[in-house]
């Protein structure tokens, strides 16, 4: 059949790709297809599955058929900018897709914000109308709407925006043996030629990781009596764990932590295999990653908010000196509670506490942990960092949630009384309305403005949430301009 297709075809094996649509009814026929996958893959071609989540494209025929390129359906992508399910859903196809060293292609990209959501979920490959109008000739020039989105940097993830780093870091440049070529007595002569091996990886012809083969096991094999007689001309197979673990070069150190709690614990000695779109990169030893993981933990633990664990003064420092530097827009929203110290003073520290914890539960709940950043500066004081596209309303769902929930840390007479009796800060006895959230948001532009600091920032933003404690608000809006203290806009 390949013989076939590249008869009149003056194109290279390794520059086609054979696609399996939706309409396709493969579950009758599925051993027939993956012997005539085997010939295209043997002939150098690759396979992608299409339309994957509507249809035939499943879950069974992905893992089953191992394709090279996924193309996620249109429907996840209309408007993902505005919908956090469909991101949600689109991160756990990325997980998926990770760990079988496939390829994603984003379908119906037809506005500049979707364009931006895909980028920043790292999905290195897009097609739709915004990118292209389907054509008989290549595209030889971008248009403008196009060219300025891909001029747009974007910031990474923060899940890569840890303080342990990426799996980058952890990687060391290693040879690898090649199944279906390589016997034993290669790897053991890789072992003599590179004394710092901890293992070997074991990769097929399309230098995708297959196995993991260990030194210290490999050498004990060795090491018994004819063992090289009889096995030194095997392929390289024979003492290789089949199931190695994968991980891609951009999965940041906190996302590994997982490793270190599962059952299988053989990656202490066999170490990680790093890969890039699923071929293989390098290797990483296991004490490697638990001493990086181990000083992610230590770091954030120094900086956080014992109370709340949430990242501190220098954390949410770096974060926006992280956002200055990517030139990103986003939204710095600085929250306090109103009526908070007597409700402290009448009920205690310890429901004091109950309500601090409230806030930061209420705050979590509604940003996006890949897009938003939250920060506790300390007491009933919150810093949020939020770059996706409907902050402002996910702020006003904070707003009303908080404070509905609120009311229930009251006493029966304090619910009934609309709140409490307490001294004011003079020493006056007074009444105290339940206590709310109020907050001060400022919008940045860093490409607006010259020479910014994350000093700046901050202090603008405290600026406008002592607009809202003096003026009794719930929420005020300004736009930082690069002044010392930022003009209301609205």
């Amino acid at each position: 059949m390949p013989s076939r297709l590249l008869k009149d075809c003056s194109l290279e094996p390794a520059s086609i790709i054979v696609e399996l649509t939706e309409q396709d009814p493969l579950s009758d026929r599925m051993a027939e297809v993956q012997d005539a996958f085997s010939c295209l893959r043997e002939a150098g071609m690759r396979i992608a599955l299409d339309d994957y989540g509507v249809g035939n494209s499943n879950l069974q025929l992905w893992a089953e058929m191992q394709p090279e390129l996924v193309k996620i359906d249109r429907y996840f992508f209309d408007g993902i900018g505005q919908d956090d399910r469909k991101q949600n859903m689109v991160r756990a196809i990325l997980k998926v897709a990770q760990h079988l060293g496939t390829s994603i292609v984003a379908e119906g990209i037809e506005t500049a914000e979707d364009l931006a959501v895909v980028r920043e979920l790292d999905i290195r490959y897009a097609q739709g109308w915004f990118l292209g109008m389907p054509d008989e000739t290549l595209l030889t020039e971008l248009t403008p709407p196009l060219r300025d989105s891909l001029r747009l940097r974007t910031a990474a993830p923060l899940s890569q925006r840890s303080a342990g780093g990426t799996a980058a870091s952890l990687r060391v440049q290693a040879p690898a043996a090649l199944l279906n070529r390589d016997t034993n007595d290669d790897v053991h002569r890789l072992f003599i030629e590179h004394k710092s091996l901890h293992a070997v990886a074991v990769v097929d012809a399309d230098n995708r990781p297959v196995g993991i083969i260990n030194r210290r096991d490999f050498s004990e094999h060795y090491a018994q009596r004819y063992t090289r007689e009889l096995f030194g001309r095997d392929a390289c197979s024979t003492f290789m764990n089949g199931e190695p673990v994968l991980v891609d070069l951009n999965v940041s150190i906190d996302q590994l932590s997982h490793v270190l709690i599962s059952e299988d614990q053989r990656y202490l000695m066999d170490g990680l295999i790093i890969t890039r779109e699923g071929r293989y990169d390098g290797l990483a030893t296991g004490e490697t990653l638990v001493r990086s993981v181990t000083e992610m933990r230590i770091e954030a633990a120094r900086y956080a908010n014992p109370l709340t664990s949430l990242p501190g003064n220098i954390p949410i420092s770096r974060h926006i000196a992280t956002l200055l530097e990517d030139a990103a827009d986003f939204a710095i929203c600085y929250g306090d509670l109103n009526n908070f110290k007597p409700f402290n003073d009448v009920y205690g520290y310890w429901r004091g506490d109950d309500m601090i914890m409230l806030t930061a539960e209420v705050i979590k709940r509604h940003c996006d942990p890949q897009r938003d950043f939250v920060g506790h500066v300390g007491g009933d004081d919150f810093v949020v960092l939020l770059r996706s596209p409907d902050w402002h309303d996910r702020i006003q769902r904070i707003i009303a949630e908080f404070n509905e929930a609120a009311v229930t840390l009251y006493d029966d007479q304090g619910r009934r009384n609309g709140g409490i009796e307490a001294e004011d800060r003079y020493g006056v006895p007074r009444f105290f309305p339940f206590v709310t959230l109020g907050v001060g948001a400022l919008t940045v532009t860093p490409s607006l403005c010259e020479r910014i600091r994350p000093e700046d920032i901050a202090s603008a933003a405290a600026h406008v949430k002592h607009k809202v404690k003096h003026g009794n608000l719930s929420l005020v809006t300004e736009r930082y301009t690069g002044a010392v203290l930022p003009q209301l806009t609205g």
